[in-house]
C-alpha cells in the first residue's frame, strides 16, 4: 500500500507524460500484489468454512470502487484538473495504509520460502484452477467493454443514458459478491458449476434482450450479479488447490483474472472488427463461459478420481493451520 501511495504521488506530480505512465505502471504492480495478499489475509481472519465470504467482502470493496470511485475520479478531474484525482487517490491510500497497520492482526501464517511456494505450481490441479479463472472471467470484460455501443447502436439508448445503465450493472456486481461467497462456503465446486453456467445463460439472455430497453437493463443487472458472484468462488478454489503457497497462488489468480480481462475484450473486438456487429461479444461470452464450465467440470472430475472432497474441505483445513486465530464469522 505504501508503494501504491508513492505511485499516485508520482502521477500527481508528473512533469511529463512519461513520468505519468511510470507512476501508472508502478501502481499496477502494487494493485495486483495487494489484492493477492489481501485475499489470503481476509481468508485467514475467519474460520475456514467462511473463507469465501471473507474474500467476497474484500472484492466487494473493489466493485464499490468501480461503481463510486470511477465516476468520482472523473468528476474531480473535470472540476479541479486531472492531478486532483491522483492526489485524492493517494490520500485514500494513506487512510488504507493506516487501517492495515492499525487493524490487521500481526503474525499469523509462518514464513515460507520461495521454492516452497513455487512447488505448488507443479500440480496440474493448480493450473486447472488458474485456467478456470482466466477462461471463466474472460466473458465478463468481453461484455462490459462493449456495453456502450451495444446500448446505443443496438438497443437505442442515448449516450447520456449509458452511465445510468452502467450504474445498475455496478449495483448488480455489489449484490452478487456476498451472495457468491455465501454459497461458495456451503458448496464450492457446485457453486462454480452453477455460476459459470449462469454466465453463459445471462449472456445468452442479453442476446435475446438486446433490442428491448427494459429487458436489456434487467439482463445487464443480472449479468452483474452473476459475474461478481464468480469471484470469491474462483479465488477460493485456487487457494484450496495451492494450500501450501497461499500468497503466491492468490497473486497468480489475480494475474489470471487480468488475463481474462485482456482475452475477453480482445476476442470480442475481433468479432466486431470482422463485421459481426455489436451483439457478437455476447456470442463470445457464451462460448467462453461454456469453456470455463468445461474446465471446472474437468477439475471436479480429477478431484473425485483422486479422492479429494468436492468442496475443498481438506485443503481449507490444511490452509488454516498456522493462520491467525479467527476473529469472527
Amino acid at each position: 500500500m505504501a508503494l501504491f501511495v508513492a505511485a499516485h504521488l508520482l502521477s500527481a506530480l508528473a512533469p511529463s507524460f512519461g513520468a505519468l505512465m511510470a507512476g501508472r505502471i508502478v501502481a499496477s504492480f502494487a494493485h495486483g500484489a495487494y489484492i493477492g495478499v489481501g485475499s489470503v489475509v481476509a481468508a485467514d481472519l475467519v474460520r475456514p468454512e467462511k473463507r469465501a465470504s471473507a474474500i467476497a467482502l474484500m472484492f466487494t470493496g473493489l466493485s464499490l470502487a468501480n461503481v463510486l470511485g470511477v465516476p468520482l475520479g472523473t468528476f474531480l478531474g473535470q472540476q479541479l484538473g486531472w492531478r486532483a484525482t491522483f492526489w485524492t487517490v493517494a490520500a485514500i491510500g494513506v487512510v488504507a495504509l493506516a487501517g492495515v497497520v492499525l487493524l490487521v492482526p500481526r503474525g499469523g501464517r509462518p514464513e515460507t520460502r520461495l521454492r516452497h511456494e513455487l512447488a505448488a505450481f507443479r500440480s496440474g490441479r493448480t493450473w486447472l484452477a488458474l485456467a478456470m479463472t482466466a477462461i471463466g472471467w474472460a466473458p465478463v470484460l468481453g461484455v462490459v467493454t462493449y456495453v456502450a455501443p451495444l446500448l446505443t447502436e443496438v438497443t437505442g439508448f442515448s449516450k447520456g443514458a449509458v452511465p445510468i445503465v452502467m450504474t445498475l450493472l455496478g449495483v448488480g456486481m455489489l449484490v452478487g459478491g456476498p451472495i457468491g461467497g455465501r454459497y461458495a462456503d456451503r458448496a464450492l465446486m457446485p457453486s462454480v458449476y452453477a455460476l459459470l453456467g449462469g454466465l453463459a445463460v445471462v449472456s445468452a439472455a442479453l442476446l435475446g434482450a438486446a433490442h428491448n430497453k427494459v429487458a436489456v437493463v434487467a439482463a445487464l443487472t443480472a449479468f452483474g450479479v452473476v459475474a461478481s458472484a464468480t469471484i470469491p468462488a474462483l479465488q477460493t478454489r485456487v487457494l484450496d488447490q495451492a494450500a501450501g503457497a497461499p500468497a503466491m497462488a492468490s497473486a497468480a489468480n489475480v494475474a489470471a483474472f487480468n488475463l481474462g480481462n485482456a482475452v475477453g475484450p480482445a476476442l470480442a473486438g475481433l468479432t466486431i472488427g470482422a463485421g459481426f456487429g455489436y451483439t457478437s461479444p455476447l456470442w463470445v461470452a457464451v462460448a467462453l463461459a461454456v469453456a470455463g464450465l468445461a474446465v471446472a467440470l474437468l477439475s471436479g472430475a480429477l478431484d473425485r478420481r483422486a479422492g479429494h472432497p468436492a468442496d475443498g474441505a481438506a485443503e481449507r483445513s490444511a490452509a488454516s493451520n498456522g493462520a491467525v486465530e479467527p476473529v469472527g464469522r
